[in-house]
């Protein structure tokens, strides 16, 4: 038991900024480990965005995002955040964050895929106007 919940999505022009939280309830208990983003634009499918592993920190990213967006870890290590700069209108989507247990390796070798994961959030609008 326990839910993720995203929130900080919006509209922005292009160039502009966001910054996503997913608070999560899951505990050690749940073992998760890998904390996540995944986006789904408008008549696409859904692909992954970031991840990190909590053990170390490690993290990856999509080669669309490389540069501009950063995932990290709250100090309570119980939210994750999405810190999404330089935006542009092909970041358009519905983000989601997702929670998931990996090897310890995993995160810092590649992007961890949708299937790997084991808990979803409801997800947040992100609305890049040119």
């Amino acid at each position: 038991q326990g839910q993720l919940v995203e929130s900080g999505g919006g509209s922005v022009q292009a160039g502009g900024s966001l910054r996503l939280s997913c608070a999560s309830t899951y505990t050690d208990l749940d073992g998760v480990n890998v904390l996540g983003w995944f986006r789904q634009p408008p008549g696409k499918p859904r692909e992954g965005v970031a991840a990190i592993y909590t053990g170390d920190g490690s993290t990856n990213y999509a080669d669309s995002v490389k540069g501009r967006f950063t995932i990290s870890q709250g100090n309570d290590k119980n939210t994750v955040y999405l810190q999404m700069n330089s935006l542009k209108p092909e970041d358009t989507a519905t983000y989601y964050c997702a929670a998931g247990y990996l090897g310890s390796t995993v995160v810092a070798r590649r992007l961890p895929q949708a299937p790997e994961y084991k808990f979803w959030g409801q997800g947040t609008q992100v609305t890049v106007s040119s």
